[in-house]
């Protein structure tokens, strides 16, 4: 990376719980591509002069992680169709005082959907009905898959995001199937829920392709239990790697090579 300089290009993260991940991915990037950029990670408690400062400062780039996705919205200029799908933020691009909106994770969701050749005509069950299930559900629609349901505990919730898109909702995943089942849930994260598969047995020996974005760990008990059964999979680790991809993309505007996604991905799950 270049010592510190007065025109070097500061990109920024705003989370309520700061991570090294997204830290280390793009620097990593920055020193490989020999660029003049530093990105670091930061929280606020008062989002709205944070992103004073960003418009203010001529901050490029500022990815932004939850709670602030939807609070966002409000105070920048223009939203990129990604963000407007599924009116929610994670990137925001500064050109000249006009700050842009994006989701990358819906992008990344969107192309490992197609880079995996998900037919359209699977059936779907989405476990979850967070934010993140919000992006997944928007790009499933929007890739025309049709036969969707949302399982989630949390029938408000479940069903007001099923009904967004035109889906099926319901709370268990009890003994239902789908070719492509997609975890949306902390389920499989460190913690309580560390060891918990997230949908039986018989629901992925049934399925055509399994996946789950969960990132840490990239190897969760239902990516393990998948393969043990012979099932392509998606993990979490995919899903970080290509929205952060998409975001160094458009902070920079220079695209890494596949080989160079991966080397960052690994480089930024390791402990520092």
């Amino acid at each position: 990376m270049p010592i510190l300089n007065k025109d070097m290009t500061l990109c920024i993260s705003l989370a309520a719980r700061p991570s090294n991940i997204g830290t280390r991915f793009h620097n990593y990037l920055y020193d490989e591509l020999g660029l003049n950029y530093v990105y670091k990670a930061f929280t606020t408690t008062d989002l709205p002069a944070a992103i004073g400062g960003v418009r203010a400062l001529g901050i490029r780039g500022c990815a932004i992680s939850m709670p602030f996705k939807e609070e966002v919205i409000a105070l920048v200029d223009r939203l990129d169709g990604s963000a407007r799908a599924i009116d929610s933020v994670n990137t925001i691009v500064n050109d000249d005082g006009v700050l842009t909106a994006y989701n990358t994770d819906y992008l990344a969701v969107a192309r490992l959907l197609e880079s995996h050749g998900v037919p359209a005509s699977s059936t779907v069950l989405v476990r979850g009905s967070g934010g993140m299930a919000k992006a997944v559900v928007a790009a499933l629609r929007d890739a025309g898959f049709a036969a969707v349901t949302v399982v989630a505990r949390n029938e408000t919730a479940g069903r007001a995001l099923a009904g967004l898109y035109g889906f099926g909702w319901q709370a268990e995943v009890d003994g239902s199937t789908a070719d492509l089942l997609i975890n949306v849930t902390p389920l499989g994260m460190a913690g309580a829920d560390a060891s918990t598969v997230s949908f039986p047995a018989a629901t992925i020996d049934a399925a055509r392709v399994v996946f789950d974005v969960v990132a840490l760990p990239s190897e969760t008990p239902l990516v393990r239990t998948a393969r043990a059964a012979g099932k392509p999979v998606i993990t979490g680790a995919e899903v970080v790697a290509l929205q952060a991809e998409e975001q160094f993309v458009l902070y920079t505007g220079r695209r890494p090579t596949p080989d160079q996604v991966l080397a960052a991905g690994e480089f930024s799950r390791q402990e520092p």
